[in-house]
């Protein structure tokens, strides 16, 4: 009897668990127009910024949920993998040799930029060499389907997908853009900067003055909206980004490592200084830091972030996207000096 009624509930659970995936299943088939939460989000945005209802939700109806960008932003690089692993991805040849012949293809924009906003150039290269490699990897996902399916089929994050589903409209309504048209990466960054839509409007520039901000095409708009972006969030010109530590002592609950959190430089160097860090050069004692932690090919590396670093991870939330960038930054300036040299 006891058999009997366990095979029974065995045969109820397995049929509600049917049931189940048979309803999500409909339901992520189901047109995004059609669905009662979206229909809702049309109607605010029509309420609020005047957007034409019928075009919204015709828009809506073209759009395709993309499981792959599901699937990829479920694991992106800085959660899954260590410094030994991610750095070789950034910080090879021909990304340095890449970054030298930007620079110089580019050199007038590059100094007008370091002047106008106070960022060095290697930095400003090291970005886009990071992102795009300078342009030859704009993404391949449909923005608008991208955001739409993260916005209401993601499982994290919703409502920043929402606010950047709503600055995307916003962004290409403003740029005379077509929304459909627009390819970026599974999170919805876009053009050879990669800016997500609300850092778009907000941080991009002008810099060609041709009356539009364009980062897929004009060179000039993505150097000064680069730039323009590290200044708004506090670059200081001539400043330090990094500087290697050591370490005597435990310092797990200090140090940072592959996370978002704790990147904001909080602690002095004479307060790490007293948990038994110091650095390679000798900083002032009231400069605050960030101790950083990561498992480099020959075993564990200590850093001191400083604003600088913080500001490059304010465009990836992450200390290896900071490291890389400045590391490659640095071998690319060293190439592009070397290459000056041999020319002269």
């Amino acid at each position: 009897m006891m058999l009997s009624k366990i095979r029974d509930m065995s045969a109820i659970c397995f049929t509600v668990l049917l049931c189940l995936v048979c309803l999500n299943a409909v339901a992520a088939a189901k047109l995004y127009s059609d669905r009662p939460e979206v229909r809702s989000f049309i109607d605010e945005l029509t309420e609020k910024h005047k957007f034409n209802r019928a075009e919204l939700l015709g828009l809506f109806r073209k759009t395709q949920r993309q499981q792959n960008v599901l699937d990829a932003i479920a694991k992106p690089a800085e959660r899954e993998l260590e410094w030994k692993q991610y750095r070789p991805i950034f910080i090879n040849q021909a990304r340095i040799a890449g970054g030298a012949s930007f620079w110089h293809k580019h050199l007038p924009l590059l100094k007008q930029a370091e002047n106008e906003y106070g960022v060095p150039a290697e930095i400003i290269v090291a970005i886009i060499g990071v992102e795009t490699g300078y342009g030859k990897h704009l993404g391949r996902h449909p923005v608008l389907d991208s955001l739409i399916t993260l916005s209401f089929d993601g499982q994290r994050r919703k409502q920043f997908f929402r606010r950047e589903l709503e600055e995307f409209l916003l962004l290409t309504r403003d740029e005379r853009i077509d929304p459909s048209v627009v390819k970026g990466s599974y999170a919805g960054a876009m053009g050879m900067p990669q800016f997500i839509s609300s850092s778009y409007r907000r941080y991009a520039v002008d810099f060609d003055k041709d009356g539009r901000r364009d980062l897929w095409e004009s060179k000039a708009d993505v150097i000064g909206s680069v730039a323009n972006y590290f200044k708004v969030h506090g670059w200081q010109g001539g400043e330090d980004v990094v500087i290697q530590a050591r370490v005597n002592g435990d310092v797990s609950n200090i140090a940072v490592g592959r996370g978002r959190k704790g990147l904001k430089p909080s602690k002095s160097v004479a307060v790490l200084s007293q948990a038994g860090v110091s650095s390679a050069r000798t900083l002032p004692e009231d400069t605050p830091a960030t101790l950083i932690r990561f498992e480099g090919d020959k075993g564990t590396e200590y850093w001191l972030g400083l604003q600088n670093f913080y500001v490059i991870t304010r465009y990836n939330h992450s200390a290896m996207y900071a490291m890389a960038v400045y590391q490659l930054a640095q071998q690319i300036k060293d190439a592009y000096i070397n290459q000056q040299a041999a020319g002269s």
